[in-house]
């Protein structure tokens, strides 16, 4: 017999993976090339040409005891060094090689931390919409996730309902930019307000109060966007990342935490990730990509390639009649639904072939997801059955 946490989780099957499975099984009646799957965020450009170099230096000239073998719970010290030195440049922090934990990816990263900081019934805050996942990661720790309503039609924080929101109860707001499913970037006045509204509750109820940044599409931004970082603005910030996007490195599982130094007791904290790593189980980030990634600090796939794919599904879809969030970071495009059952829209979207994910699982009803890091030429022909999708609702 399961336990009725773990038959809640597959009874609250990820949209996004029945989607994407239900397109895998089309293409093989119809063919792939005639399937438009836009469910998934899999990156479509390669990983950059130095980090396939350096996994190959690195078999040919490591010691394979030391390549494979165990290293300490929070990482390889020498690639944590190079990572808060790597921030420290980049973006103005002060972090030192303790401040880093190494992680499987950001979703082990963000599974870590909330098993540091959560005891049963405590409160996790987010803003719709939001990655689904969320409502698993903080069910594992039997913590209870509430759901801040979308901010029409800017899709930034409500900071008026957080104030509300929060409750003696709050341990932490999980926060995500740029946003998935949306493609908003949080704006620093977005962030600056919601630091005053956390230090204001943590001086009413005299703990703290976390915010968990989730920034795995950091670095994927368009038209002049900026990334602001938020352990500047917030000092209990636990910075959550993934080398996922930003290196097209999604199977291989590697990010870190960083946990900043004006964090209250931050070298306890980080040693409580740090035993958190361990007794989750995941003993600590794959050794080969913790070193492979020490040497592509600097990369970065080519976001031209987004970019581009995001301006003809933009300028298409807007033709046809369809009313878009225009995406400032990401590879999503949220799309208005033509009529308020976003779940109805998009299996009349297969009708067309078109794989669609329903704004209702990232807890925004009335939209739908799309995903663009496909390849451009899919996106270009889907455009017809897009055409063919709107005359469907008469737009």
């Amino acid at each position: 017999m399961l336990s009725k946490q773990m038959e809640k989780a597959v009874n609250n099957r990820s949209a996004i993976r029945e989607i994407f499975e239900y397109g895998i099984n089309l293409g093989k009646e119809i063919g792939y090339e005639n399937v438009f799957d836009f469910s998934l965020g899999n990156p479509a450009t390669p990983a950059p040409k130095k980090f396939d170099e350096t996994i190959v230096k690195l078999e040919q000239t490591m010691d394979p005891l030391k390549l494979h073998g165990y290293t300490d719970n929070a990482g390889i010290m020498d690639v944590r060094a190079a990572v808060a030195e790597n921030l420290n440049k980049r973006f103005g922090t002060d972090f030192e090689a303790m401040s880093i934990i190494m992680t499987v990816g950001a979703g082990g990263a963000i599974n870590t931390v909330l098993k540091a900081v959560l005891d049963p019934e405590d409160e996790v805050i987010v803003f719709a919409p939001y990655f689904s996942e969320y409502d698993n990661y903080v069910n594992n720790f039997y913590g209870k996730l509430v759901k801040i309503e979308p901010n029409f039609p800017t899709f930034q924080p409500n900071l008026d309902a957080l104030k509300k929101t929060i409750t003696p109860k709050t341990k932490a707001v999980l926060i995500n930019t740029p946003n998935n499913p949306s493609g908003v970037v949080y704006s620093e006045e977005s962030i600056k307000g919601l630091a005053e509204v956390l230090r204001e509750k943590q001086n009413e109820y005299g703990h703290e109060i976390y915010l968990i940044s989730d920034e795995p599409y950091r670095e994927l931004l368009y038209d002049g966007a900026k990334h602001y970082f938020i352990s500047k603005y917030y000092e209990n910030t636990f910075v959550c990342y993934s080398f996922s996007k930003s290196l097209s490195l999604p199977g291989e599982r590697i990010g870190y935490i960083a946990v900043p130094k004006i964090m209250k007791d931050w070298q306890h904290v980080a040693l409580a990730i740090k035993t958190a790593t361990r007794i989750l189980g995941f003993v600590n980030a794959p050794a080969l990509m913790q070193m492979a990634v020490k040497e592509c600090l600097e990369e970065q796939s080519d976001i031209t390639y987004y970019a581009h794919n995001r301006q003809i599904l933009l300028d298409g879809l807007t033709k046809c009649g369809f009313t878009c969030t225009k995406p400032e970071g990401a590879f999503y495009l949220f799309l208005k639904s033509p009529i308020a059952d976003d779940v109805a829209f998009c299996e009349t979207a297969k009708k067309y072939n078109l794989m669609l994910v329903n704004g209702s699982s990232f807890g925004c009803p009335g939209y739908v997801r799309i995903s663009y890091c496909v390849a451009t030429d899919k996106i270009e022909r889907s455009m017809e059955k897009f055409a063919l999708l709107a005359k469907e609702y008469n737009l």
